[in-house]
Order: C-alpha cells, then sequence, then structure tokens
C-alpha cells in the first residue's frame, strides 16, 4: 500500500514486543510488512443490527440467509436465463439431471429437473426425460424466465469494481453508501446497485454479499456471482481463509500504541445504547491486532489493522477503549480526538472530518472454483489522503532532524 508518508516512519510491530503468535492459517504477502496477517473471524448480523439506520457492520452473511427459495416479498422482477454448454469427455455417461445441475449450478437440483421435464432446458434441442445418459459434445441448453420476488428494486448507481470474474466480484465501496437496504435505507443502496448491474444477483440472497461493511466506512467488499461461490467465500470467511486489511488514523502517540498492539477486551452491545457497543466483561471474545504504527506527528498515527474476531464496531471500540480513538468518530471519539500540539488548520482538519477515518484497503482470498489466492488491495480514499496530508504536514522535516 502506498500512501505519500516517509517509508522511513513506518514502524514494523512485530518487532517492537515479545508476545505469543497470531494465527497462520491466512494466506501470505509477500511484504514484510503484510506478514501474519489476521482476518475477521465475523459475527452475523443479529436483529438490532437489522434496525439500526446507520448501522456500523463488518460482518459475514449469516448461513440462515442462504435457502434454496428466495422469501416472496415486494413486487416480482423478471430474470431472463439463457445459458448453453457442451458436454465435456468427463461428463460423458453421466445422467442429463446430474450433469445439468453441476453445470448450472446458481440453481437447485429440482429446478433444474422441473426445466429438463417442461422443455426450458433442452438435450441436444430436443426435450429428454433427466435418467437419458449424455455423451461429449452434446449440447445442452437452458432459456427461462425467472419470476424473482423482492423489495430490494434495481436501480442505476455507479459501482467501483476492482476484480471479476465468471464465480467472483470485489467492488471498493465508497464512503455514504449503504450496502443493504434497511429500516430508513430502502433505497440507494450497494444491493440496489448489483441488482441493476448484474440482474442474475436476484436469485442470490443478499444479492451475493459475503459480508457488509458501514456506509461511513470505505473499502472493498466480497461478492459471490453464483450460490456455490457465495457459500464457499462465507466458509473461508470462518475458516480464516479471507483476510482484509484495515488502515485507519487515530489519535495517539507511536510509542504508546505500539504497547496495545494486541487489544483483548471482550465486546458487547450496550444496555442501554442499542446502537453502540462496549468493551464489558460479559461480552463476547475481541481481539485486534496493531500491525503497523506510521506515526503522522506526535500525536496522531496511521494504523494498518488486523481482527484475530470481527465483532461490530471492533476496530472504533477497542481503540477508544484504550483512549486512541479514530479521527472523526463521533460515537466513540468524542472530545479524545483533539490532542495538543495542532496547528489552527490540522484542528480544522480533524473537527471537520464527517466520518470515522476507516477504510478496507486490502481482500485476500482464495478463489472459490480455481483455488488459486486473489489479492485485491484499492488506495486510501480522497478524504483520508488530504487528512494525513494535514497531519503530517512539517512533520517530516522535524522528523529528518
Amino acid at each position: 500500500m502506498t500512501t505519500h508518508l516517509p517509508p522511513n516512519q513506518t514502524l514494523d510491530t512485530d518487532s517492537s514486543a515479545q508476545e505469543s503468535p497470531m494465527p497462520n492459517n491466512v494466506l501470505k504477502h509477500d511484504e514484510p510488512d503484510n506478514q501474519a496477517m489476521i482476518d475477521e473471524d465475523t459475527d452475523a448480523l443479529d436483529h438490532d443490527d437489522l434496525l439500526e439506520e446507520d448501522s456500523d457492520i463488518d460482518d459475514e452473511i449469516d448461513d440462515s440467509d442462504i435457502e434454496d427459495d428466495v422469501p416472496v416479498a415486494g413486487q416480482a422482477v423478471p430474470v431472463v436465463v439463457d445459458m448453453t454448454h457442451i458436454v465435456t469427455e468427463d461428463e460423458s455417461g453421466l445422467r442429463i439431471d446430474k450433469v445439468a445441475s453441476q453445470v448450472f449450478s446458481d440453481f437447485s437440483r429440482v429446478q433444474v429437473q422441473g426445466w429438463i421435464t417442461d422443455g426450458s432446458l433442452l438435450y441436444n434441442g430436443s426435450v429428454q426425460r433427466p435418467k437419458v445418459r449424455v455423451k461429449a459434445n452434446d449440447v445442452l441448453h437452458l432459456s427461462t424466465t425467472l419470476q424473482q420476488h423482492s423489495e430490494d428494486q434495481p436501480e442505476n448507481i455507479d459501482i467501483d469494481v476492482v476484480y471479476e470474474d465468471d464465480d467472483v466480484l470485489v467492488i471498493n465501496k465508497p464512503v455514504g453508501m449503504v450496502v443493504h437496504p434497511g429500516a430508513g435505507n430502502q433505497t440507494g443502496t450497494l444491493v440496489n446497485a448489483l441488482l441493476y448491474h448484474y440482474p442474475q444477483q436476484h436469485h442470490l440472497p443478499r444479492a451475493g454479499l459475503v459480508h457488509r461493511i458501514d456506509k461511513d466506512t470505505s473499502g472493498l467488499l466480497l461478492i459471490g456471482k453464483t450460490k456455490p461461490a457465495q457459500m464457499a467465500l462465507m466458509e473461508q470467511l470462518k475458516d480464516k481463509s479471507v483476510y482484509r486489511h484495515y488502515q485507519c488514523v487515530v489519535a495517539g502517540d507511536a510509542a504508546s500504541l505500539l504497547r496495545h498492539r494486541r487489544i483483548d477486551a471482550p465486546i458487547g452491545r450496550h444496555r442501554t445504547q442499542r446502537t453502540k457497543m462496549t468493551v464489558m466483561t460479559a461480552g463476547r471474545e475481541a481481539v485486534t491486532h496493531l500491525l503497523n504504527v506510521t506515526p503522522l506527528n506526535e500525536n496522531y498515527c496511521l494504523l494498518d489493522v488486523g481482527l484475530e474476531t470481527g465483532r461490530t464496531h471492533q476496530i472504533r471500540v477497542h481503540l477508544s477503549h484504550v483512549t486512541y480513538p479514530l479521527v472523526g468518530d463521533r460515537v466513540y471519539g468524542g472530545r479524545r480526538q483533539l490532542r495538543s500540539g495542532l496547528t489552527e488548520a490540522q484542528r480544522q482538519a480533524i473537527s471537520n472530518f464527517p466520518r470515522q477515518a476507516l477504510h478496507a484497503y486490502t481482500l485476500g482470498f482464495v478463489h472459490p472454483t480455481t483455488g488459486e489466492d486473489i489479492e485485491v488491495t484499492t488506495p486510501l480514499p480522497e478524504d483520508m489522503q488530504q487528512l494525513i496530508a494535514v497531519l503530517s504536514d512539517g512533520y517530516d522535516d522535524e522528523y529528518d532532524k
């Protein structure tokens, strides 16, 4: 990841103290600063999260969302399916329904068998029984229109695609975009945009989303384009073969932050303020790792953060708990964001920063079809780059003295 900061100011936390090693069952990185990256062992979205209009979540989609039949609600949306498959040598001798279920894997076996029977799925141009055995170079052609019911409607909203193939999509979500429609946000979401640009995502739960991030957090989101891909990627989140790097700007000096490079403090929902999380003995286990600390000036730093667990608001809660909150965090930061020694320009930049300075900039996963290790990165958004430039203004010269 490249920023405008002098490279000699980056402090590698791996050499700063002795502590138990972090989990190593994640993809390896070529750069030393990125080794032993921790991914999020993420939580499912609970009922309270669904009710939050401005929910700050970074979690996986619950397995219970994945069903053979999407619940019927709202207006019917027609989705045209037109797919052709030529039988391979390896598939020769198998039944039509078995081959079709394997190659048209977006759909359930019951759906495929029904299409074979009603003529939507043709074998060499004609209707055949499901148990007929296929031969190499035979042609299966599926042509049908799905009446998918959903209350989430497509909208022509631009999305920034940073990786795409037949199975997987990775997008860079901008600040201010809600991921999924919910209370107070029925339109203008990423799901609405996905349904417009990728209409076949209608038949996938949550339009193929694998995890989610808050509307005021920018960065990378992983999406399955088929049901098997979505399921496989969700499983990877659980077994930690998906990893994500986050960068954030915090109020705190480097030496103090390095003393907290492993924050182990359970997190639970606040007893009286239900949209907030807090450190509490009765909470769920939560562990955050500060992988790299880059001083911007004497009292502010850019952090590279990895999560051993993935609780709601975890990065924000943990850093606030150790008294070094994210810049722009109105919920967990408060006046502690303003430290001594600031110029007027720096003070204004911090006071006026409109959101938590948090960005998911690296995403790594095992491709669900090829097994290849994939890593995608995206630069810090403009607002965070400008904040960093203001906070580090003049510090380069001071540091070099």
